[in-house]
C-alpha cells in the first residue's frame, strides 16, 4: 500500500503544478485587467497530497433513499469543509431527510458550526406540520439567517472567515434545495441533469445590485477584491452596512431556495464543495455517477472514488461530497460490468507491454501519458482515464515488484545479470 500511495502520489503532483500553473496564469490575466496585482499571501498547499478519506453511507429502507458521502483534504494545508447526513427527522414524519455541504474559508470554523447547528435551525424554523412547498421554502431561508445570527453572537470579533453551504431536504413529495455561495448540487433525473444550483458571485446582476446599494465594490470579480463569493455564513466584516436588513448586506447569508416536485424517474442528487466542481462539470459527473452505480458501486464508495478521480485531474482545494440516490437510480447491470472488468485488463495488458518494451522500466508518469494519448475504448464517461488512476497505479507497483524479484533471480554465482522477460513473469490475463 505504502508503494501505491507513493506511485499515485507522483501522478498526482504532475496534475497538481499543471493545474497551479493554469490557476497562476488566469489570476494573473484578471488582476491585468484590474490594473493592479495583488499582494501574495502565504502558500497554502502541501507537498503531498491528504488522500486519506472516510466514505460513509446508509439507507432508509421504507422510502428506498440510499446515501454515500466521503472528504478528502488533498492539497490544502487544512481540511476547512465540513457536512452532514440525516436520513431521518426527529418530529417529522417517515421519509423527510436532510444533508449538507458546507465549504469554510479563512478557517473551518463557520463550517463546523453549519454542520453541527444548521439542522437544528431548519427544524425549528419547519415545526412538526411543515406547509409545502412555500411554506418550507421560506423556512429553510429563515433557518439559514437564524444560524447565521447565532454564529455572530459566537465568533470573537477579531476573527475573521466564512463557509458556503448546499442543503438538500428530501420530503416525500418535493426536493428542496438552499444554497449560499459556490458549493453545488446536481439533480439526475431520466439519465440526464434536470437541475443545478447557480454559484452565488458578485458579478451576477442580482447580487453585484446589492453589494453596490451596500456601499461596496466589486474588484478582481470578488467583493470588495478580496471575496470570491457574494453569499455565505460568517464573513461578518462584509455585513456591517449600517440601516439594511442581513438580506441586503455586501455578503448575505439568506439562501436561494429551489423546490422541486418528485418524480419517478428522479435517479440521484449530488452535493459537493467547489473543489469537486473545478476539474468536472455538472453534466460529466452525472454520468460519471451513473456509470459507476451501474457497476454496483455502492453509495460511499463512488464517493471516495469521484474524489480520487478530482485530484488526479488537478484539484487543489478540500473536496467533499455526498450522493443522495432515490428509488429511480441506474441499478447494477451485467453488460457494464463485463465491460468495466474487460478495461481493467486490457489496462493491465498495455501497461505490461509498455514496461516490458523499454530497456528501462518508464515511470510512472510516463506510463499514465502514454495511456493518455492512446484512443482507449470504454473508459468512464465524465471520468476518463484518471477515474482509473488507482488501478493503474497498483497494476504498475505490481510489475514493479515482479520486476525487482526477477532482476534478484537473474543474479548467477558471479553476481552477474542474466537475461529475464517481464512480460513472462506477471500474467496480466483476466
Amino acid at each position: 500500500m505504502a508503494v501505491l500511495a507513493r506511485q499515485l502520489q507522483r501522478l498526482l503532483w504532475t496534475a497538481c503544478k499543471k493545474k497551479e500553473r493554469e490557476k497562476e496564469g488566469r489570476e494573473e490575466e484578471e488582476e491585468e485587467e484590474a490594473g493592479r496585482r495583488a499582494p501574495e499571501g502565504p502558500r497554502s498547499l502541501l507537498t503531498a497530497p491528504r488522500r486519506a478519506q472516510r466514505p460513509h453511507g446508509g439507507a432508509e429502507a421504507s422510502g428506498g433513499l440510499r446515501f454515500g458521502a466521503s472528504a478528502a483534504q488533498g492539497w490544502r494545508a487544512r481540511m476547512e469543509d465540513a457536512h452532514c447526513t440525516w436520513l431521518s427527522l426527529p418530529g417529522l414524519p417517515p421519509g423527510w431527510a436532510l444533508f449538507a455541504v458546507l465549504d469554510g474559508h479563512g478557517g473551518a470554523r463557520a463550517a463546523r458550526f453549519g454542520a453541527r447547528h444548521l439542522p437544528g435551525h431548519v427544524l425549528q424554523e419547519l415545526g412538526p406540520e411543515p406547509s409545502e412547498p412555500e411554506g418550507v421554502r421560506e423556512a429553510l431561508r429563515r433557518a439559514f439567517l437564524s444560524a447565521d445570527e447565532r454564529l455572530r453572537s459566537l465568533w470573537p470579533r477579531v476573527e475573521t472567515g466564512g463557509c458556503t453551504a448546499v442543503v438538500l431536504l428530501v420530503s416525500p413529495r418535493f426536493l428542496y434545495l438552499a444554497h449560499c455561495g459556490d458549493s453545488r448540487a446536481v439533480l439526475s433525473r431520466a439519465g440526464a441533469v434536470a437541475f443545478s444550483t447557480e454559484d452565488h458571485r458578485p458579478l451576477r446582476p442580482r447580487e453585484r445590485e446589492r453589494i453596490h446599494a451596500a456601499g461596496g465594490t466589486i474588484r478582481r470579480r470578488r467583493v470588495e477584491g478580496s471575496l470570491a463569493v457574494s453569499r455565505a455564513l460568517g464573513d461578518f466584516a462584509y455585513k456591517e452596512a449600517p440601516g439594511r436588513p442581513p438580506e441586503l448586506q455586501l455578503v448575505s447569508a439568506e439562501p436561494e431556495v429551489a423546490a422541486l416536485a418528485r418524480q419517478a424517474e428522479d435517479e440521484f442528487m449530488l452535493l459537493a464543495s467547489d473543489g469537486v466542481w473545478d476539474t468536472v462539470s455538472g453534466a460529466a459527473l452525472a454520468g460519471l455517477v451513473a456509470s459507476r452505480l451501474r457497476l454496483g458501486l455502492a453509495p460511499e464508495l463512488l464517493c471516495a472514488q469521484l474524489l480520487d478521480t478530482c485530484l488526479c485531474k488537478g484539484s487543489l482545494d478540500n473536496m467533499t461530497c455526498i450522493l443522495v440516490c432515490f428509488p429511480g437510480a441506474p441499478r447494477p447491470s451485467e453488460e457494464k460490468i463485463r465491460r468495466e472488468l474487460a478495461l481493467d485488463a486490457a489496462l493491465c495488458r498495455r501497461i505490461a507491454e509498455l514496461c516490458a518494451s523499454a530497456q528501462k522500466p518508464p515511470s510512472l508518469n510516463t506510463v499514465f501519458r502514454t495511456l493518455a494519448s492512446e484512443d482507449i475504448p470504454d473508459l468512464p464517461p465524465g471520468g476518463g482515464l484518471d477515474c482509473k488512476a488507482t488501478v493503474i497505479a497498483e497494476v504498475y507497483s505490481q510489475i514493479c515488484q515482479v520486476s525487482e524479484e526477477c532482476r534478484e533471480k537473474g543474479q548467477d554465482g558471479d553476481g552477474k545479470s542474466t537475461p529475464t522477460h517481464l512480460g513472462s513473469a506477471l500474467d496480466m490475463e483476466a
